[in-house]
């Protein structure tokens, strides 16, 4: 957790801002340093380790939010560059596709946190939130939508500080905060 989360909240923090028009829409790509340095390579890291340590569950979620990250990565590159030979007519669709398929598994996510604290629970429905909201906007072409999908990533992303540190605490002798009961027993 302690890799995992500040890899995660990083790219989040980044992928909000350029949502929100920190950046101009034209410069779409100006997250993706962070995005792939940062977030895919350091939460495959986390994953990798996670395993090592035998904590399975921990590194199958970091592993698929690798996925995430690195795919959302080479999509933007390969839109941008035509790198896909789609042409521009079929690039809304494309990003509809990327993130229908992701709001599935971020969905599955978001079920299987129901046994652990609420807060677990609150940061994937947040991230399906924010997937549902991108996607509309990217659909409807709508800036103020996709804008509001970018508040709710980094709302998301706080939620992420939250947990790491709970992290933080418990890994260097202090109390857990309180991340709330779990929704199902």
């Amino acid at each position: 957790m302690m890799v995992g989360l500040p890899s995660f909240i990083v790219g989040s923090v980044a992928l909000g801002l350029v949502l929100i028009g920190y950046v101009p829409a034209t410069a779409v790509g100006a997250s993706l340093a962070v995005i792939i340095a940062a977030t895919g390579l350091g939460l495959l890291i986390a994953a990798v380790w996670a395993a090592a340590v035998g904590q399975s569950a921990v590194a199958g979620v970091f592993a698929i939010f690798s996925g995430f990250w690195l795919s959302y990565a080479l999509l933007v590159l390969g839109l941008t560059h035509n790198w896909f030979g789609i042409d521009a007519t079929a690039a809304v669709d494309t990003q509809g596709l990327f993130l229908i398929s992701w709001l599935v598994i971020v969905g599955m996510l978001t079920l299987a946190t129901l046994r652990l604290p609420v807060a677990y629970t609150l940061l994937f429905a947040l991230i399906e939130v924010a997937l549902v909201l991108v996607l509309v906007g990217t659909l409807q072409g709508s800036a103020g939508i996709l804008q509001v999908g970018g508040y709710v990533v980094l709302v998301f992303a706080a939620v992420g500080v939250y947990l790491f540190f709970n992290s933080a605490s418990t890994a260097t002798g202090g109390s857990a905060l309180p991340l709330g009961p779990p929704i199902m027993h």
